[in-house]
Parts: C-alpha cells; sequence; structure tokens
C-alpha cells in the first residue's frame, strides 16, 4: 500500500507507546475492535519492535507501522519485525537514501516550508507535520496549503480529543496522529475495554478530505 491509501483507513493514527510486550497484542486487538486499524508503534521503548511483531502475528487485520525511525538502520530492524509503513519525526538526506531501499512506505516528518522543500526534492508529496501544535498547527496546515496544493499531511503531537476535529476540518489533512486513544495508564492497567471505546468515538470523526488519497 502507498502511504496515502494507509492514511486513508481511518482519521486517527494512533501513536502507541508499548512498554511491555504483553500489552501488544490485546492494545491492537482493543483499537482494531474500535475501528482504529492503522497503528504507529513507536521505538521510544525496547518493546517497541517485539510488539510491532506480535501484533502483526496475532492481530492480521491491523495495519501496524513503526514510529520513530531516526536512522537508516531502523529500516532494516523494522521490516524484520514486519512493519507496513513507517514515520520518522523529520527528514534528512540519509533517510530519504533508505526509505527508497526499505520494504514498506514513509511518512516523513516535516516543520518548515524550507523542510517541506527538501522533502518534495526527495521524491515525497505525504508527509507529518510534527510537533503539530508547536509548529503553527492548523494556521500553519492553512498556509501551507497556497504554495503546497498537492501535498496531504497527517498532523501529529499536541493533538487532544478536543482539536482533532479542526485539524480534519482541513482538505489537506488525510488522517491525524494521536495518543489520546492509547493513554498509557488505561494501557497499564490493561483497561482495553476504555481503549477501545475511545478508538469508537475517535474513528467517528469525520474529515474533510475524503478522496484523492490513493
Amino acid at each position: 500500500m502507498s502511504i496515502r491509501s494507509t492514511l486513508a483507513l481511518a482519521p486517527v493514527i494512533p501513536v502507541i507507546v508499548v512498554e511491555k510486550v504483553e500489552h501488544a497484542v490485546p492494545l491492537a486487538q482493543a483499537l482494531c475492535a474500535g475501528g482504529l486499524c492503522v497503528l504507529e508503534v513507536t521505538l521510544r521503548t525496547p518493546a517497541g519492535l517485539p510488539a510491532i511483531e506480535a501484533m502483526r502475528r496475532a492481530v492480521p487485520e491491523a495495519v501496524v507501522g513503526v514510529g520513530t525511525i531516526a536512522r537508516p538502520a531502523d529500516f532494516t530492524a523494522a521490516a524484520n519485525a514486519g512493519a507496513q509503513f513507517g514515520v520518522s519525526p523529520g527528514l534528512t538526506a540519509e533517510l530519504a537514501a533508505a526509505a527508497r531501499q526499505a520494504s514498506f512506505p514513509l511518512l516523513p516528518g516535516i516543520m518548515t516550508p524550507s523542510e517541506l522543500l527538501a522533502g518534495l526534492g526527495w521524491g515525497f508529496d505525504t508527509f507529518k507535520l510534527f510537533p503539530a501544535q508547536q509548529a503553527g498547527g492548523v494556521n500553519m496546515l492553512k498556509a501551507l496549503a497556497g504554495p503546497f496544493p498537492d501535498v496531504v499531511f497527517c498532523p501529529t503531537g499536541g493533538i487532544t480529543r478536543a482539536t482533532a476535529p479542526e485539524f480534519l476540518g482541513l482538505p489537506n489533512v488525510a488522517c491525524i496522529g494521536g495518543s489520546w486513544v492509547a493513554p498509557a495508564d488505561k494501557v497499564r492497567a490493561g483497561e482495553w475495554k476504555a481503549i477501545e471505546e475511545l478508538a469508537r468515538d475517535a474513528a467517528s470523526l469525520v474529515r474533510a478530505r475524503q478522496s484523492g488519497l490513493s
């Protein structure tokens, strides 16, 4: 799948930090049961890669990606774990070159127009605005729409359930990344039904952009 096809599957991509591998499968099952089956598992903990492997094996309906790609070597490790897409907090020439050789598509992070221009030069047309709120949030995305009408974004960072509809109301936003659907305290407590309900609510959010994401 292309990265745009992946982003078209749900309005919200849960940004997941897995502390214990045993949480991976019930967490993925709860999120998918609630209607969010595109999952970004970050590499912020040692459990990240094993969690991706466990989710891919036990929850085949999930589309599992790897987040926090920061080095070229991360692509190989993620591919070996079964990742189906990648997300990076930023973009360098080295990461762009590694992405061309990767077995899965990359959603690269950018924060400024100059970084966006560099990404376009490396062949990308779909980006993560990160950190979204600190980068200017909705107003920044509106400003970027003029000079970059063909670029599509998945803003991530600081977005909450309360602010999500404003982001999803923009025509250049394919979906958003959010951690509120898998809060750390509920994951630690194994409150899978509560997480399923949070996912169901997030999956019900309406996007302005419904087409052109293939």
